[in-house]
């Protein structure tokens, strides 16, 4: 296994590169997410990232997709001990929101697809303006309780709604979230850091970042070059990328990417890995040739001016 860091104040041990699920079901089928999981945890990797909510926008889907894909993973490996998996509740069309009753019923079909007695990891997906937060609070340390969870997680929350949660949960003596999941990556670095922003937050409460949107939906791959238009560009997310500033951080991660013989994508991983507070960035993998990347930034080595080089330019390229 690769070398593993701990997540925040748990004791999870997770491989330093996470395998986002939310292609499995959906562009990768059953037989080829399978052949992606297994290749992933072969190259020492153990963090696997899904939420209930994958991939309703599919047209036919409903949500739940990934996660029965990595539960008859589970079920036909065995090895559900040799992994840490981390799911979300509150985007799945039947189960939207953090109100109690559905919190429970979430993790219990949850559970079920997964086929599995628990999940390492519990996010609150988006944060739910319409539920009370003590009311959520109470609910992820009940399941936590019963067992079906082991730690909670935040995605997607503002720094003051995580202060918030953790002043509930600490108030209640219940057990305060672990991870916080960002979008964060090279080209958009304003949600995370600077005062009082997620990072700060997140350092002071022992709260491990799980970076989503690690490339930058694909931009920092290298697949798209200048005069690209943005039309085609998929569904519109990067046509915000389509700039100079932003092509010229790629053209730097081909440059060190060509030194150490791998490719841009394990270089912007291998960048975001090791900014503060990060434990392990998340990136998605439908085929061997994008698993590749992913495997290499495991154990990727950037040097100190290679990565500081890539912050300068970053610096000059915030979306």
């Amino acid at each position: 296994m690769a070398a593993t860091r701990t997540l925040g104040s748990s004791d999870l041990a997770v491989s330093p590169i996470g395998l986002g699920g939310n292609v499995f079901g959906w562009t990768a089928d059953e037989p080829a997410s399978h052949r992606i999981l297994d290749a992933y945890v072969d190259a020492g990797g153990n963090f696997i990232d899904t939420a209930d909510g994958y991939s309703h926008w599919a047209q036919g889907h409903v949500g739940g997709e990934s996660e029965a894909v990595i539960g008859s993973w589970l079920r036909s490996r065995g090895q559900r001990d040799d992994v840490v998996i981390a799911t979300k509740v509150s985007t799945k069309p039947d189960r939207r929101g953090l109100a109690v009753d559905n919190i429970h019923t979430a993790i219990d079909e949850s559970l079920d697809r997964l086929q599995t007695d628990h999940v390492d990891l519990y996010y609150a997906h988006f944060d739910d303006p319409d539920t009370p937060l003590e009311e959520t609070v109470a609910a992820f340390e009940a399941v936590r309780a019963a067992g079906k969870t082991r730690y909670v997680g935040l995605s997607n929350y503002m720094p003051d709604r995580i202060e918030e949660w953790c002043a509930i949960a600490a108030a209640n003596d219940f057990a305060p979230p672990v991870a916080l999941q960002p979008h964060y990556n090279l080209l958009h670095r304003q949600d995370v850091e600077g005062p009082g922003n997620r990072g700060e937050v997140a350092a002071a409460h022992q709260l491990g970042l799980v970076p989503y949107f690690s490339l930058a939906s694909g931009f920092l791959t290298g697949k798209y070059l200048p005069g690209t238009d943005s039309a085609s560009a998929r569904s519109g997310w990067v046509k915000d990328y389509l700039r100079p500033e932003c092509f010229a951080v790629v053209d730097l991660l081909r440059q060190i990417a060509d030194a150490h013989a791998v490719g841009p994508a394990a270089v912007a991983l291998a960048w975001l890995r090791d900014r503060p507070g990060v434990i392990s960035p998340l990136a998605s993998a439908r085929t061997d040739a994008q698993l590749g990347p992913i495997i290499d930034a495991l154990s990727l080595e950037l040097a100190a001016e290679e990565a500081a080089a890539l912050t300068r330019a970053s610096d000059l390229a915030q979306v």
